[in-house]
């Protein structure tokens, strides 16, 4: 695709809505504070204007020149006015009761385009009746507004740790490390789980807001599986430490995800995915490197790998 392509013809910056809500732990949730926050900087690299609508616990952090309002997209009629003069809306962290309501607010407002930061369950979702919906219920709205739509449906995204979000593994590393210098995880010497890291995600979301290449589409934002014992050895090197790696069952990283409030279902998804990935590496490694487009072509460069996460973020570690 030739990276991002930057508006010529618009007589003002245009300006972008971005959504995020507080950390939640259900399967398939991303951390949208974070992937916000490097959407919203690189939109202004680009030129751009960027609004944010955010929940209490997201107020700081934003680049200088974001315009932030305090508000819900889960409760959108409480905030009607800050659909106005937007073009584009990124929409993280809204829910399938009250994603029409935002929809048409924004519609209202004379919103062009949506894009959606989805999940990997509306595939799933389909063989269930539409009431127990809700990735892909949001979708399904989101078509059906009127305005042009993207959907992004990532893997799990490297800063989720950071924001206390899905996935549950790793979910616990910084405390460990940081106390005992130690990792014990399930699937341990053959798990293995896909990531994205949130610049590249972000990126993408550039991409789909500003380009017209993606309406209409959902895009793959996936990243290969990558080892537990690779992650773990990032991370030591990033710290310059030795990390101590303890395989325990499947039984036990469950008392512990729970123990971290962790629901069943995102247990149940992170067990499951780890020791699916290990058993079918190369098959699941090889339908990531088939998707077009792929990330690196939608960013114009090569995907950020985890062990520059590590490194930015070696200080969680130490």
């Amino acid at each position: 695709m030739g990276g991002i392509k930057r508006v010529t013809n618009a007589s003002q910056p245009r300006l972008r809505l971005l959504t995020a809500v507080s950390a939640r732990k259900d399967a398939g949730s991303s951390p949208t504070g974070i992937i916000a926050r490097s959407l919203a900087r690189q939109l202004l690299d680009a030129g751009d204007r960027v609004r944010v609508l955010v929940e209490p616990g997201q107020v700081a952090g934003w680049p200088d020149g974001v315009e932030v309002v305090e508000g819900s997209i889960i409760r959108p009629l409480e905030t009607p006015e800050v659909f106005a003069g937007v073009d584009g809306v990124f929409l993280a962290g809204a829910v399938p009761a009250t994603v029409r309501d935002a929809l048409t607010l924004a519609r209202g407002a004379g919103v062009r385009r949506i894009v959606v930061l989805s999940s990997h369950g509306p595939e799933y979702e389909q063989a269930y009746p539409p009431e127990t919906w809700f990735w892909l219920a949001i979708e399904r709205a989101v078509e059906r507004s009127g305005m042009e739509w993207t959907h992004i449906r990532p893997s799990a995204v490297m800063g989720a740790v950071i924001e206390g979000t899905y996935p549950a593994t790793g979910s616990d590393w910084p405390d460990t490390i940081r106390s005992e210098r130690v990792v014990r995880e399930a699937f341990l010497d053959g798990g293995h789980y896909p990531f994205i890291h949130e610049d590249d995600l972000a990126a993408v979301a550039v991409s789909a807001l500003r380009a017209d290449d993606h309406v209409g589409a959902v895009v793959e934002a996936v990243g290969v599986p990558i080892s537990t014992r690779s992650r773990v050895a990032c991370i030591a090197k990033a710290i310059g430490c030795e990390i101590a790696a303890v395989e325990v069952t499947p039984d036990d990283s469950r008392v512990s995800w729970r123990h971290r409030g962790w629901p069943d279902s995102g247990i149940d998804v992170t067990l499951y995915a780890l020791e699916e990935y290990g058993a079918r590496l190369a098959e699941l490694t090889q339908w990531t490197l088939d998707q077009r487009p792929s990330v690196r072509e939608i960013i114009g460069r090569p995907m950020r790998g985890f062990d520059d996460w590590a490194v930015d973020n070696a200080h969680l570690f130490r």
